[in-house]
């Protein structure tokens, strides 16, 4: 068995990845919401002999994507990029989120065409806890490209 094939004997593990956004790297604890859907159109012809419908590809939707990351002192770069949005100043964004495998090398890409945060929630505070806090981010976006590699 060579090399090749023995990599393609086990799924990818799910938590080495990489987000860019601008060109510039972040470090975010999790990644969710990177999906494409075509909805369906169902379509008869008025002079169609048959008594049913065709099913046609109709408009494509993408989900919001959100983001999760530990909160950092005086680190406000996505407060900043919302605050762009409420004085109707959207600054859009490419935001790729790249799969690695274990040498650090991209084997899926996500790119999220003209992204910009529609929602952001700082953390819960709980005064008997001992978690990290963790900061949310909801990008909404025009497109997903997907590419191996």
């Amino acid at each position: 068995m060579t090399q090749t094939e023995s990599n393609n004997t086990w799924p990818l593990p799910k938590f080495h990845f990489a987000v860019n956004i601008n060109g510039c790297n972040s470090s975010f604890q999790e990644v969710s919401g990177l999906e494409a859907e075509t909805q369906v159109i169902d379509y008869r012809d008025g002079s169609s002999k048959q008594f049913s419908t065709i099913k046609m590809p109709g408009i494509a939707k993408f989900g919001n994507v959100i983001l999760k990351r530990g909160i950092f002192v005086k680190d406000d770069a996505f407060f900043t990029w919302y605050a762009a949005v409420k004085m109707n100043t959207i600054q859009r964004s490419t935001v790729v989120v790249k799969l690695l495998d274990e040498a650090g090398k991209p084997t899926i890409t996500w790119a999220l065409q003209n992204a910009w945060v529609t929602k952001i929630e700082g953390t819960d505070l709980e005064s008997e806890g001992n978690e990290v806090a963790v900061e949310l981010i909801e990008l909404a976006h025009e497109g997903l490209v997907i590419s191996n590699g």
